[in-house]
Formats: structure tokens, C-alpha cells, sequence
């Protein structure tokens, strides 16, 4: 018998939301904007004001302005909280709304520029390896 076997099954990690994500953005799939959604490597940040108001929020947009002390996108709040990338969106944008979130979207033109990406994936090989060697160096 393996050690897995004897310990039992396996603690779930983090929590799982029972409420379906429809529900948290009271059926909205947009934010309150008129606008697209937010791409997904929108950068969001808590305001002082979000900051200052953070105890009487309830919740999920307590936890989001909470996680967003430090700069980081939507993508990787979602992925942080285990929620819905579009609810992230929806919240986000109710967020800003209240003064709570600012948002940085990016310039789409930087966005898709293939000059940018080849710029990254250079700098990318450029970086050692654990042994010292670059990475396109065999």
C-alpha cells in the first residue's frame, strides 16, 4: 500500500463557488459600460478610496480590490480569486465605476505589433538558464 493510500483522499485546495458566475453579475456579461469587455491583460489596481472602503465590501469585489493592492491583469486576478474570467471582467468594470478600481487598458497597437513580440521572445532567450547558458546555446 503507497503513502497516498494511507492518507485518504485529497484536501481540495482553495475554495469552489457554488454560486454560478451569472449570478454574481446579476446576468450581465458586460460591464456597465457601453464598451467591450476588458481584454484579458487589462492592468487593475485598488485606489486608496477602494482601499479605505475595503470593510464594507462584501464578497467577491471585496476579495478583487483586495488582491489588486498590487498591479496585475484580469487574467491573473481570475486565475488568483478562482472565478470566472468575465465575472473578473463584469466586477471589475462595477469596480472602476464606484472609484474603487483603476484600470489600464493597453494600447491595442503595441498589442499587435509582431515587432514586440519578437523584441520579448529575444529578451526571453536572452535569460540564462539554473546553468548559466542561454537558452538558444546548445
Amino acid at each position: 500500500m503507497g503513502e497516498d493510500s494511507v492518507r485518504g483522499p485529497s484536501e481540495p485546495t482553495g475554495r469552489a463557488s457554488a454560486i454560478r458566475p451569472f449570478l454574481l453579475t446579476a446576468g450581465r456579461v458586460a460591464g456597465g459600460g457601453a464598451g467591450p469587455p476588458l481584454p484579458v491583460e487589462t492592468q487593475v489596481v485598488a485606489t486608496s478610496s477602494g482601499l479605505s472602503v475595503l470593510d464594507t465590501l462584501a464578497f467577491e469585489p471585496h476579495d478583487i480590490v483586495a488582491a489588486c493592492r498590487r498591479p496585475q491583469s484580469v487574467a491573473e486576478l481570475a486565475a488568483r480569486l478562482r472565478l470566472h474570467l468575465n465575472v473578473v471582467r463584469v466586477l471589475a468594470e462595477d469596480l472602476r465605476a464606484a472609484g474603487h478600481l483603476t484600470v489600464h487598458v493597453p494600447n491595442t497597437r503595441t498589442t499587435q505589433d509582431i515587432s514586440v513580440l519578437r523584441r520579448v521572445i529575444d529578451g526571453l532567450r536572452a535569460v540564462p538558464d539554473s546553468r548559466d547558458t542561454l537558452r538558444d546555446s546548445g
